[in-house]
């Protein structure tokens, strides 16, 4: 295999590898606690999502509270409603870092995270972390190489980041009563987070397909944990509310 595919092979399973622990970590863990990660798992994630991708995981948790608590009105942090398609699908990492930023935002909807030693040590400082990991993959390709991987690691990350936001609030099918998207074929690129729909109407569900059709590759990552006993989950389809009498 020619060494510039091998790096953009890597780099591409790199940002494959960092979708599946967001969604599994930071999204329906943390944010959700729609599943219960045993203490080693949680901070051998804590540690990849930090040198994959530099992410404070209680700012990412305040940021998608947030966009829970004003889905596609003002106050959205990265809404297409509000801010536009391609300022969402380009530009999510400013519309996130406003929020991320913002202490008071993270005080209020990330409460429950608060920062601890490890936070003060090393997950504070996003730079370090990246640093590490691309000194992983120049140890392992050569600088040049490594620069290839990593730039074809960032740019699908954040390009899917994005995606899961604009296109996830824009286009789509809209099975349940809510204002997100299901796209299938995002679902394949994001680790099951373009089943974006389904999960606004069942944010606490550890599984984001629901129907005959669907494939949520971020469960397979879970059913996977859960039977190494490494992981519990609160449950795995929506919660009908009783009917009104």
């Amino acid at each position: 295999m020619p060494a510039v595919l091998e790096a953009v092979l890597i780099g591409l399973l790199t940002s494959q590898f960092a979708f599946v622990v967001t969604t599994v970590y930071l999204h329906r863990a943390l944010a959700h606690r729609a599943i219960t990660l045993k203490p080693p798992i949680a901070f051998a994630c804590r540690v990849v999502i930090w040198i994959a991708t530099g992410t404070r995981p209680r700012q990412w948790v305040a940021v998608h509270r947030k966009h829970h608590a004003y889905t596609d009105k003002e106050g959205d942090p990265h809404s297409p409603v509000v801010f536009g398609y391609p300022l969402v699908q380009f530009g999510n990492a400013i519309l996130y870092r406003k929020v991320a930023r913002n202490p008071v935002a993270v005080s209020r909807y990330a409460r429950d995270l608060p920062g601890d030693r490890w936070d003060k040590v090393l997950f504070d400082h996003a730079l370090l972390g990246l640093g590490i990991g691309v000194a992983i993959l120049v140890a392992v390709l050569g600088w040049e190489m490594a620069l290839i991987a990593a730039t074809v690691h960032a740019s699908l990350y954040l390009l899917g980041g994005g995606a899961i936001n604009a296109i996830g609030h824009k286009w789509g099918k809209r099975p349940h009563d809510n204002l997100a998207t299901n796209n299938q074929w995002l679902a394949w690129c994001v680790a099951g987070e373009g089943l974006h729909n389904n999960h606004h109407a069942a944010t606490t569900s550890g599984r984001l397909s629901m129907a005959k059709g669907e494939f949520d590759p971020g469960w397979w990552a879970v059913r996977v944990l859960v039977l190494l006993r490494w992981a519990t989950v609160r449950h795995d389809k929506p919660v009908r509310k009783p009917a009104r009498v």
